[in-house]
C-alpha cells in the first residue's frame, strides 16, 4: 500500500528475495568477491591489528564455534571468528570497494560464513544457500548506500 514505510518497503524486497533472483551472472560474479575476500582476508590474517583481535577474542568461548582463517588451531563463537576474519579482510584495505566508498564483501562475507559454519550439522546449508546470504547482505548493504546522505557527502569530503 502507498501508506507503507520505506523500512516496511526495504524489508519485504529483502526477505522476498530467494536463490531464482541468482542469474548466471550473479553467480559468477559474486563467487569472484567470494574467492577475492578470501584470498586478501588469509592475506590479512598476517598483520598486527589482526593478531591483536584474534588475542583479544581468545577470551570468548562457546558451545558453537566457527573457523578463524589461517589457523586450525582454535575456533571462536560465530560473532568473533566473523569479527576477527573481518579484521583481516580489511586489515590491508584490498578489500573490494563500492562508490561511494565502502567495502561490500568485507562486511558480509565473513558474518555469512562464520553463522553457516554454526549450524547443527542436520541442518547444515547449502552453497547456493551460503551464495543467496552473500547476495543479500551485499543488496541490504547497496540499498542502505544509496539510502544514506552520509554517503553521498563523502567525495565531497576529500
Amino acid at each position: 500500500s502507498s501508506s507503507q514505510t520505506i523500512t516496511g518497503n526495504f524489508a519485504n524486497v529483502i526477505h522476498g528475495l530467494n536463490a531464482n533472483h541468482l542469474t548466471d551472472q550473479v553467480i559468477q560474479r559474486s563467487k569472484r568477491m567470494i574467492l577475492d575476500t578470501l584470498g586478501v582476508g588469509l592475506l590479512g590474517t598476517s598483520t598486527e591489528v589482526c593478531h591483536k583481535v584474534t588475542q583479544y577474542s581468545k577470551i570468548y568461548s562457546s558451545d558453537i564455534s566457527s573457523t578463524i582463517w589461517g589457523h586450525l588451531d582454535f575456533r571462536l563463537p560465530p560473532l568473533y571468528a566473523a569479527f576477527v576474519n573481518g579484521v583481516a579482510v580489511h586489515s590491508m584495505d584490498f578489500d573490494d570497494t563500492w562508490h561511494p566508498a565502502t567495502h561490500p564483501s568485507g562486511a558480509v562475507l565473513p558474518a555469512v560464513i562464520a553463522l553457516a559454519e554454526a549450524f547443527p550439522r542436520e541442518k547444515k546449508i547449502s552453497g547456493l544457500d551460503l551464495l543467496l546470504a552473500f547476495n543479500v547482505g551485499i543488496e541490504v548493504q547497496g540499498r542502505l548506500l544509496r539510502f544514506s546522505r552520509e554517503a553521498r557527502n563523502i567525495p565531497k569530503r576529500y
